[in-house]
C-alpha cells in the first residue's frame, strides 16, 4: 500500500544518513569547512562540533549540535596572538628575518593549540559523551591534531579538511614525492623553473623545516601518548586518515602528486562553486 512504501522510503533515508563529529580549526579554516558541515547537514546527516569556549569564528548553528569546552585564554588573548601572526605573513624581509618571525609566531599558536586540546581531553565528561554518542566518522583539520587524537581514541575513521601542513608533513604522511629539484619550498620564492644553484637552495631550505616542525607539532606527540597511554607520533595521527579533502586550486599554485584517498576540493569556500559530488 502507499503508506507501506513511504514509511519504507522513510527508513531508507535514515539509514543512509550519518553521525559526523566534527573537531574544527579557528578562522578561515572553520570559514571553508562550515560550508561542507551545512551542505551534510541538508543532506540528513546528524553532525557534532567540538570547540573551545573562546573561538574567533566557530559559532552555534541551527545546522550543527555544538560541544564546547573551557580554555585557560580569554576572547583578547586570542584575538591578539592571531593579529600577530597574521600581520607577520604580510611582511617583507630577509629569509632569515622571516623564519625568525615564523617560529616566533608558529610557537605562540601552538601553544595555544595544545593549550585547549589538553583541556579538551581533559573534560571527562565531554570524552564520555563523545565515547557514548557512536560517531560514524570524524571530520578535522590537522593543522591541529585534537581531532586526529580523538579519532584514534574512538577508533574511527577521519576526514582531513586542509590547505596544507607546515614543513611538508602531508606530503611524508600520505608518501608523496616532493623532490626539492623541481618543489619550491616555503619562503625561498623559487618557481618550478630553477637553476643548479637554486636547487641547492631549495634543498637547504629543507633543514630549517626539521626545526619547525619539532617544536610545532611534537607537543601533540606528547599530549597523545599521554591520553592514549601508548606512544604516538605525529606520523601515526596523520597517516590514520581515510580520506584527505585537500583545499588546494591548481589554477593558483604549483600542481603535485596525489594518493588515490586524496581529493582537491580547491574553491568548496566560494559560494558560486557546487561541491563535486
Amino acid at each position: 500500500s502507499p503508506p507501506f512504501v513511504v514509511l519504507l522510503l522513510s527508513l531508507l533515508g535514515l539509514a543512509a544518513a550519518g553521525k559526523l563529529l566534527v573537531v574544527p580549526a579557528d578562522g578561515s579554516h572553520w570559514l571553508s569547512m562550515r560550508e561542507v558541515v551545512d551542505i551534510l547537514r541538508q543532506r540528513g546527516h546528524e553532525v557534532v562540533v567540538v570547540a573551545p569556549e573562546v573561538t574567533m569564528r566557530i559559532k552555534p548553528s541551527k545546522n550543527f549540535v555544538m560541544k564546547m569546552y573551557s580554555v585557560p585564554y580569554t576572547q583578547e588573548d586570542l584575538k591578539k596572538e592571531f593579529q600577530a601572526f597574521f600581520h607577520f605573513s604580510f611582511e617583507q624581509g630577509s629569509f632569515l628575518e622571516r623564519f625568525v618571525k615564523a617560529y616566533q609566531g608558529i610557537k605562540r599558536i601552538t601553544n595555544f593549540g595544545v593549550s585547549g586540546c589538553g583541556h579538551l581531553l581533559q573534560n571527562k565528561e565531554l570524552i564520555r559523551y563523545l565515547e557514548e554518542s557512536k560517531f560514524d566518522a570524524v571530520l578535522t583539520d590537522p593543522v591541529l591534531l585534537c581531532g586526529a587524537i580523538l579519532a584514534k581514541h574512538l577508533s574511527l575513521p577521519s576526514v582531513y579538511f586542509l590547505r596544507g601542513i607546515p614543513c611538508g608533513l602531508d606530503f611524508d604522511a600520505t608518501q608523496c614525492p616532493r623532490p626539492p629539484s623541481y618543489v619550491p619550498r616555503g619562503f625561498t620564492q623559487l618557481t618550478d623553473h630553477m637553476s643548479f644553484l637554486q636547487r641547492v637552495k631549495n634543498l637547504l631550505h629543507d633543514i630549517p623545516d626539521i626545526f619547525l616542525c619539532d617544536f610545532a607539532f611534537q607537543p601533540y606527540s606528547k599530549l597523545a601518548s599521554e591520553f592514549l597511554q601508548q606512544e604516538v607520533t605525529v606520523q601515526d595521527l596523520l597517516r590514520q586518515a581515510s580520506v584527505w579533502l585537500l583545499r588546494s586550486e591548481f589554477v593558483l599554485e604549483y600542481p603535485r602528486p596525489l594518493m588515490p584517498n586524496m581529493i582537491p576540493i580547491g574553491g568548496v569556500n566560494c559560494a558560486h562553486k557546487e561541491l563535486p559530488q
